[in-house]
């Protein structure tokens, strides 16, 4: 990867859209009946979506579709998955992927991006609080129903919702490399031990309770106002929602 150059690009054929569902099949081993089909990234592409693809030459080895949205009163991009091929993770190309999501998007005038991510995965966790800047102040029990994705080890697909306000003092700041920091008026573990639980059936019930506390604390601290506003990984592995009140001054 080190002699390599990843290019970000928008896709626009069929073949790529293929090449999309290949991925899916490639990261999260998928059966057909979780599969995003070709023609939905090909709507997202007409109706005003994004579909970007990471190149390794002439091969996409990554890619991101988002859809338009609008809740609230506010129009928004709702980025709805991303996947990078293994051998091409931790060398950045998940955050070159959100950061052109984001040009893209600025330039035709969005100032909000949203997706879900799995609060029991740490180092995503890690990307979307720290590196990007997005908070969270909002969860979905069970979001997309059962999973066949080996990934989820047969939990429920639990999902925090994360807001990328896209010009924001907060993502300004976490895109320079110097997050925001707040005093977190609480926290919530995640073991790092949670992936090797999930794919052991013997474990897997400690994988299980460690969802349901967390779904618990999360849920209460949002009742309560709070919003996860940070996000540390220890020297151990483990990752840590910070959690504290989210000074709506950060957006502007």
């Amino acid at each position: 990867m080190s002699e390599r150059t990843i290019e970000i690009r928008p896709l626009h054929e069929l073949e790529q859209f293929d090449r999309c569902v290949e991925l899916q099949l490639a990261i999260w081993n998928y059966s057909e009946g979780d599969l995003i089909p070709r023609r939905v990234f090909l709507v997202a592409d007409r109706i005003g979506g994004q579909v970007l693809g990471a190149f390794d030459g002439d091969t996409i080895v990554g890619f991101t579709m988002g859809l338009p949205g609008y809740r609230n009163g506010h129009p928004y991009l709702h980025s709805h998955m991303m996947g990078v091929l293994d051998g091409y993770r931790n060398y950045g190309v998940g955050r070159s992927l959100k950061l052109a999501q984001r040009e893209e998007a600025l330039a035709r005038g969005f100032d909000l991006i949203e997706w879900t991510y799995d609060p029991l995965e740490i180092k995503n966790s890690y990307l979307n609080i720290t590196r990007l800047g997005a908070i969270s102040r909002r969860y979905k029990r069970d979001f997309y129903g059962p999973s066949t994705s080996p990934l989820q080890g047969g939990l429920p697909t639990d999902r925090l919702y994360a807001e990328w306000w896209l010009n924001s003092k907060c993502v300004r700041a976490a895109l320079a490399g110097n997050p925001i920091r707040q005093d977190a008026q609480g926290t919530v573990d995640v073991p790092a031990e949670i992936y090797a639980w999930k794919a052991s059936e013997e474990n897997r019930a400690r994988a299980q309770e460690t969802q349901l506390r967390n779904r618990d604390a999360l849920e209460k601290a949002f009742a309560e106002g709070l919003s996860v506003v940070g996000y540390e990984r220890d020297a151990d592995g483990n990752g840590h929602f910070q959690l504290a009140r989210w000074d709506e001054d950060y957006r502007y």
